[in-house]
């Protein structure tokens, strides 16, 4: 298995090139694997790869280098997968547009424990429609992840809960009820423009949204904002 210190000569026949090349990484140990196709794809021998995430960053064009730091960042933290279009240098310097789509690995209990997913090489793609294709494909992307973290944010705010025990309830239903997770959370943010907040917990968020530029409320401001509220006003005619 090669640690990428070799560079290769790009194959010249297409049928030896596969324009779809997978990677994957794993969150406890932060390795990354490329397939052949992947290594080909940054000028390196057809073959297996585990670079570290120094060699991917020394491959992205400066301009999105930076970028690409930060989505490793948050998948590292968070373990959310990323989507996204850059662009590579290969080991000729040849500069090369691709767009990577991947989704989260998860073991039998449903915990996130890495991300695989693909690139795909647009050098040779100049034909709009291709371009809108793939720009749709990871905008799909980014909505499914969307819906997730706002079914999160909503069990965090009724149970009071913090976002990994809030992921567990809903890796748990998509389980129980062998739905896909996206689907589950797609259910659940539909069907809450349907509840109704108390009239409590209305005056609680208006608050918050009031001060929300200040400190943090602390109890005894949110009891005083109660008794404003209610408190009739007074005119002086």
């Amino acid at each position: 298995m090669s640690d990428g210190s070799e560079g290769a000569e790009r194959p010249s026949d297409s049928t030896d090139y596969q324009r779809v090349a997978t990677f994957r990484f794993w969150y406890d140990t932060e390795q990354w694997e490329w397939s052949p196709e992947t290594a080909v794809l940054h000028g390196y021998p057809a073959e297996q790869m585990t670079p570290t995430t120094d060699l991917l960053a020394s491959h992205k064009h400066p301009e999105d280098r930076a970028s690409f730091l930060a989505m490793v960042e948050q998948m590292r933290v968070r373990h959310i997968p990323f989507s996204s279009r850059h662009r590579i240098i290969d080991t000729h310097g040849q500069v090369r547009p691709v767009a990577v789509i991947a989704h989260a690995i998860r073991d039998d209990t449903g915990r996130a424990v890495g991300t695989e997913g693909f690139y795909i090489d647009l050098a040779d793609y100049t034909n709009d429609s291709v371009q809108a294709e793939v720009d749709g494909h990871i905008r799909a992307f980014r909505e499914h992840s969307a819906v997730i973290e706002q079914a999160k944010g909503m069990i965090m705010l009724v149970y009071g809960v913090p976002a990994d025990r809030a992921f567990d309830v809903l890796t748990w239903r998509s389980q129980t009820s062998n739905t896909k997770l996206r689907v589950v959370c797609e259910a659940i943010v539909a069907a809450s423009t349907q509840l109704r907040a108390s009239d409590d917990m209305r005056r609680d968020f208006d608050h918050l949204i009031l001060t929300a530029a200040g400190p943090p409320a602390t109890p005894e401001d949110t009891t005083t904002a109660h008794r404003h509220h209610d408190e009739p006003t007074s005119s002086t005619e």
